[in-house]
């Protein structure tokens, strides 16, 4: 493979999709380390985003609504089918690869939480789907930092079904389809009860707004160039660790089910903030506390996120920012997703005050992404971006504050 040649017939595409910046290095260096890896060339490559959420903080996983985007920060792999079962990726960072004989489709407990398992579940999801799978070769990168709230385990699976699809479905998939596969993975084989946020805005692409009490879920485009309004959009990496906190995201929606069953409802979506307010006298001493006011946190915020897209098509930037800060504001008080509880350090709220007082009047912030650890996000005006970005990076170290732009397509593949 000439991968010069390659890069340059997807030349516009590969501009768009990495907002300018040149990608040639990273995929030769790839192509590089494939030939290295395995003797041969690689057929092609295939790219899925990371994700940001705009607003909606924990409310898929009740079928509300949520607006999210794909950005120019994604997972890369270089990929060549084999003639068996057997998939053998390579990921940056790693000295050993993972091995996965994909015949053998069991769930197997001492695999939760590893990468062995979104490989085994994400090929039996397709396999239960009707779409065929193979064995298949992978040199894999990410720009998708660990813990940034970007998604980085969404942005993996969507890459799996994407590797699969490209080598022996001829490109089928839909893309929400893709999505729903990675979940299954995600959810049954990783052990992890996520939402579809996630994997929807990485596999679609684009500023997205989401109803996820439609079955399946309403995915719709809305357009806006922040950039051009003369505004950043910014994650700041406040540290954190999110290893051994699948308890904590996991409480997050057992509660809020938790009093959905106790209104005579599955999930919360169906609960409007008026009937939760009038069962308050049943609800409590039957429920915890906490449950309570996260269910109050997933009503009001369902309805911040209608505001925040009716204020993007109005071109209203003041609203949307009210409606960002309100959402923070929420999952700060209501959803308590912002520290662990049994950690000294509270490095995301120590982020978010220091953004109200640099950006107050003048932007937004808000918590990013699943919570405890990690990131926040902020719109920051570009004659402040400087100040703002040296602000956060003298606290949380050099690089913490990244500048993202909106990616225009979801998980595609290059050849």
């Amino acid at each position: 493979m000439d991968v010069k040649k390659l890069l340059e017939k997807n030349v516009r595409r590969l501009d768009a999709l990495y907002a300018g910046q040149d990608c040639t290095e990273r995929y030769c260096g790839l192509a590089d380390a494939f030939r290295a890896q395995f003797g041969r060339e690689p057929a092609m490559f295939v790219s899925a985003p990371g994700r940001t959420e705009v607003i909606g903080n924990h409310t898929d996983h009740q079928n509300g609504k949520v607006l999210a985007a794909s950005v120019n920060l994604d997972t890369v792999a270089a990929i060549a089918p084999r003639d068996d079962s057997v998939v053998t990726l390579y990921s940056a960072g790693y000295d050993q690869p993972f091995q996965v004989d994909i015949a053998d489709a069991a769930l197997r407990e001492e695999e939760k939480e590893t990468t062995f398992a979104l490989i085994r579940g994400v090929a039996e999801r397709m396999r239960q789907l009707g779409y065929r799978v193979g064995g298949f070769d992978a040199s894999v990168t990410s720009t998708v930092f660990k813990g940034s709230g970007l998604s980085s385990s969404a942005a993996f699976e969507v890459m799996l079904v994407a590797a699969f699809d490209a080598l022996y479905n001829g490109w089928t998939v839909d893309p929400k389809e893709n999505a729903r596969i990675s979940q299954f993975a995600e959810n049954v084989y990783f052990g992890k009860p996520s939402g579809l946020l996630d994997q929807s805005a990485s596999a679609v692409g684009g500023l997205v707004t989401m109803d996820f009490a439609c079955n399946p879920a309403r995915v719709e485009s809305l357009q806006y160039d922040f950039g051009s309004k003369g505004w950043a959009v910014c994650v700041v990496s406040a540290g954190g660790e999110h290893a051994n906190l699948t308890a904590d995201y996991a409480a997050v929606p057992a509660e809020m089910k938790l009093v959905a069953r106790e209104l005579g409802e599955e999930l919360l979506c169906s609960v409007t903030p008026e009937q939760l307010m009038a069962a308050l006298p049943k609800l409590k001493n039957r429920v915890p506390d906490r449950a309570i006011l996260r269910a109050f946190h997933f009503v009001d915020e369902t309805r911040r996120v209608e505001d925040a897209v009716a204020a993007l098509r109005a071109d209203d930037l003041n609203a949307f920012f009210r409606a960002i800060v309100a959402s923070g504001e929420s999952s700060w008080k209501l959803l308590q997703n912002l520290h662990v509880p049994t950690s000294d350090n509270q490095e995301m709220p120590l982020a978010l005050e220091m953004s109200r007082r640099l950006l107050e009047g003048r932007g937004a912030w808000r918590i990013h992404g699943g919570g405890f650890a990690g990131t926040i996000l902020a719109f920051v005006p570009f004659n402040l971006l400087d100040e703002y970005r040296r602000a956060m990076d003298g606290v949380f170290g050099e690089g913490a504050t990244t500048v993202l732009s909106i990616r225009p397509e979801g998980v595609v593949r290059i050849d």
